[in-house]
């Protein structure tokens, strides 16, 4: 398997067996790092994180993953260059793929990491956009691996808003690797119809199903995996909230959702979470419509079934992973 100078910018542009060889790569490195065996085989190498929205984990992975590679990374927050302001993106990629030799974006416009991609001639990874997010998909799907020994066949029910990056980017990634995977909230937050139509094209291949409905416990009954995510995305106005409350509240990851899932199933979520009253958002939104959990419980959250900080963990191994592949012919490892 040769990913060499590939850009990982959504899952569709990837086989089955491309993202399976990932996943395996992760898991190598996984137990490299847990050994403590040094693997900094791209000494020498500089790759730019390009930021305009904010993030724990991305960042972080990244960081730590360039480090572990042997590589020198450089952060660049949303008011850090003038990409988009003064200089357009074809102009800052053809400036950056001179002077790094990989791009890492994490924003608003898919179109961005795009443009990146085409015109800095160098490897260009998606760290989160409006529409997808690859590099999130793959911890979660190696989380899976781990905890369930198998992607394929795995029931895994996703409840939520189901239009943006974790929505999008989970029907593509259980298409692609043969999931029985349920798009559980209302209607009129489903992927669009171009995406779901393609996705069920592609399932005709590989022997994914893929359910779409509205009806709790039709989507979670017997599943093996329940995932959910935020109900208001960053960069959203504040104004959405009561709305999308009003919407998701009946698709909340509580106990009685959890019992009609199977008995071992595990839950993931990728984070941040709103599950209780510990952060500046939950406070406000209990002070205003009474919650004190959006998403998924504080019980739900916090409970056996639970494996959201082994899943945040494995975001490095992932990204480490995906930079390795397309930095470095013929990895031995």
């Amino acid at each position: 398997m040769n990913l060499y100078k590939r850009n990982l910018l959504t899952l569709l542009d990837f086989t089955p067996e491309e993202i399976q060889y990932l996943l395996d790569l992760s898991l190598s490195l996984k137990k490299k790092k847990h050994n403590g065996e040094a693997h900094d085989v791209l000494r020498g190498k500089n790759i730019v994180l390009l930021f305009e929205k904010d993030s724990t984990r991305t960042r972080c992975a990244f960081e730590v993953a360039a480090s572990d590679l042997g590589m020198n990374a450089v952060y660049i927050g949303s008011s850090g260059s003038q990409m988009g302001k003064k200089e357009s993106i074809a102009d800052t990629a053809r400036v950056l793929g001179r002077m790094f030799d990989g791009i890492e974006y994490r924003g608003f416009k898919q179109k961005t990491v795009e443009d990146l991609a085409k015109y800095s001639n160098v490897p260009t990874w998606n760290g989160l956009t409006e529409d997808y997010h690859p590099t999130q998909i793959l911890a979660d799907f190696m989380t899976i691996i781990e905890q369930k020994g198998k992607l394929k066949g795995i029931k895994m029910a996703y409840l939520g808003d189901g239009r943006y990056n974790m929505g999008n980017s989970y029907l593509v990634g259980a298409a692609k690797m043969g999931l029985d995977y349920r798009m559980c909230g209302p209607k009129e937050l489903w992927p669009n119809e171009a995406l779901r139509n393609r996705c069920l094209e592609i399932a005709k291949e590989t022997g994914a199903k893929l359910t779409f409905t509205e009806n709790v416990e039709e989507g979670v009954k017997d599943a093996d995996v329940i995932a959910t995510d935020v109900w208001v995305s960053m960069g959203e106005d504040a104004s959405v909230w009561e709305e999308r409350i009003n919407l998701l509240k009946p698709y909340q990851v509580n106990a009685r959702v959890m019992s009609f899932a199977d008995p071992k199933a595990i839950f993931i979520h990728c984070l941040p979470s709103f599950h209780n009253l510990e952060t500046k958002v939950g406070m406000e939104v209990y002070e205003k419509f009474g919650l004190n959990g959006l998403e998924v419980t504080e019980e739900v959250f916090e409970g056996p079934q639970s494996v959201v900080f082994d899943e945040a963990e494995n975001r490095l191994h992932t990204i480490k992973a995906v930079m390795l592949a397309s930095l470095k012919e013929n990895i031995k490892l």
